[in-house]
């Protein structure tokens, strides 16, 4: 699964090594340290060979609790244009690229 939000990007996927976890990937270090604001005990680790370079595992329980705190922060009428307002204005280009790039699968 993947969750674009305000705060980073995530690619969640049941974790190989540990059946009772999932394994949240993020692209850049900021964002899954950002995650720490919902699951403080997070304790990402980073694996250079790995598509998606840094990496943590959490209970569904943990990720629940997140994904409910992110939801309720939700203020805004329409996302890309939340990224940009908050000043991050190639995170909101590169959505919106795959934004279009999505749009595909509607026609």
């Amino acid at each position: 699964m993947w969750l674009m939000t305000l705060q980073g990007y995530y690619s969640v996927v049941a974790d190989r090594d540990r059946p009772d976890k999932l394994l949240v990937r993020a692209r850049t270090r900021e964002d899954i340290e950002a995650l720490r604001r919902q699951i403080p005990e997070l304790e990402p680790w980073e694996d250079r060979s790995a598509d998606y370079r840094w990496r943590a595992s959490v209970s569904r329980a943990q990720l629940i609790v997140a994904m409910t705190l992110l939801i309720d922060e939700i203020d805004y009428p329409n996302f890309k244009s939340a990224v940009a307002e908050r000043g991050d204005h190639e995170r909101a280009n590169l959505y919106s690229r795959l934004w279009g790039q999505l749009l595909s699968l509607q026609r």
